[in-house]
């Protein structure tokens, strides 16, 4: 089975073509005040208008309120919604009722007692976000561009679909594939040329790499 491919943190309606081109499956956008790919429901609202059918157009919140939800989703067409923060199962489940939009919900891993989320997590959301834990003092909970020892969850499974993130490159994702067994993978900071720029170049190899 060919592995699906998630690029997120679009800051440009252009990222949009270079995603599609090399195959992916999703493309996220974020909506958080601290991250260099932050973008205002204006720009995504033009971003996510470029996606093709078939293109999952995900927004990634951050402990976000309703109120801040209700914006965002007034102002621009999504597929899916990707909690990134300390949201407890219980939100996770309240946002995916109240919104009626699949709900990914990540989950940081450092060490083998971190996996134990993963369990609370897998009954009330649709997918589940395997990513890096942000090291201490971090700014950011997501895309710090820092792996976790993939091996912790070779062979582990769930009861939703998974997809594996966390310091992932086109130099190393076929390798992170082979130990996990992961079906999905998720890249931001392993293919820009900068903090918040896309560079299509890195999408398309990673688009490769993830399928070799």
């Amino acid at each position: 089975m060919s592995t699906r491919v998630k690029i997120c943190g679009l800051t440009r309606p252009e990222d949009v073509a270079a995603v599609h081109a090399a195959g992916a499956a999703y493309m996220g956008l974020v909506f958080f005040a601290k991250s260099p790919r932050n973008i205002g429901a204006e720009l995504a609202r033009d971003i996510a208008i470029e996606a093709p059918p078939g293109l999952a157009k995900v927004a990634l919140t951050v402990n976000a309120t309703d109120a801040e939800l209700d914006a965002i989703l007034k102002t621009v067409p999504l597929d899916m919604l990707q909690l990134h923060g300390t949201e407890p199962p219980e939100r996770v489940a309240e946002v995916r009722t109240r919104y009626g939009l699949p709900v990914m919900k990540a989950v940081g891993i450092a060490e083998e007692a971190d996996l134990a989320k993963l369990e609370l997590y897998a009954p009330v959301a649709d997918q589940i976000l395997v990513d890096a834990k942000a090291p201490k003092g971090a700014p950011l909970p997501g895309g710090n561009g820092v792996p976790f020892d993939w091996r912790l969850i070779a062979n582990r499974r769930w009861p939703v679909p998974w997809m594996l993130a966390g310091g992932l490159t086109p130099a190393n994702v076929a390798e992170a594939v082979r130990l996990t067994g992961a079906r999905q993978v998720d890249v931001s900071s392993g293919v820009e040329s900068a903090p918040g720029v896309k560079d299509p170049a890195l999408i398309a190899a990673f688009g490769l790499a993830a399928r070799a």
